[in-house]
């Protein structure tokens, strides 16, 4: 038996003394989606952090029948993610430009090339990492929803639709679409680099 099959076993008899161990399971990856989704490390903690709480009190009005059937990695990541959009129409409503991304996304978004060598390697590493970020934050909310879930915290796509609410056929085409931008947008901006280094 998993971790999250022993989490929600343990919920169902005992929420109070269990959800603690809940928090300590899942925290990191729920700052993670946050912070991907809304690209500033203060308002992701505090989604974060929120998410707890919402799924504390929701936990509280289900029979144990129901906790038992919960799809715990989905379920959260659905809790933060209605958060994210939340706070994300906020700003916009406010006109507050998102901030940059300063977290890396998984190697396998990354751009193939050679194995980086050295101090300048491992600088170009990073700035690559950084500008994957940057352009992660101009996908729509429902492209980098999905792109996030699926390659940031590992949901598999049945999980994805869970999360979601969306068909598994759109939440795949989702994902693809927003990898293929990312990396068209990523290319562009390094050939523009590469034209103003050699102009």
């Amino acid at each position: 038996m998993d971790t999250d099959s022993l989490l929600i076993t343990a919920l169902a008899e005992d929420l109070d003394g269990t959800f603690e161990a809940l928090v300590r399971a899942h925290q990191d990856r729920c700052y993670s989606i946050a912070l991907r989704m809304l690209g500033d490390p203060g308002d992701a903690e505090e989604a974060a952090q929120d998410a707890f709480v919402r799924a504390y009190r929701a936990l509280v009005g289900y029979e144990p029948s129901r906790i038992l059937e919960l799809r715990l990695r989905p379920w959260l990541a659905t809790i933060v993610l209605n958060l994210c959009r939340s706070r994300l129409t906020r700003r916009r409503d406010a006109g507050r430009v998102p901030l940059s991304l300063d977290a890396a996304l998984p190697s396998d978004l990354e751009p193939h090339t050679t194995e980086a060598r050295g101090p300048a390697g491992t600088v170009e590493a990073r700035d690559a990492a950084h500008d994957w970020a940057d352009l992660l934050m101009t996908l729509s909310p429902a492209q980098r929803s999905a792109v996030v879930l699926r390659h940031v915290d590992g949901l598999s796509y049945p999980e994805l639709a869970v999360a979601l609410d969306r068909p598994e056929g759109t939440v795949k085409a989702q994902v693809h679409r927003g990898l293929a931008q990312l990396r068209t947008a990523f290319e562009a901006a390094r050939q523009r680099e590469h034209e103003e280094v050699n102009a």
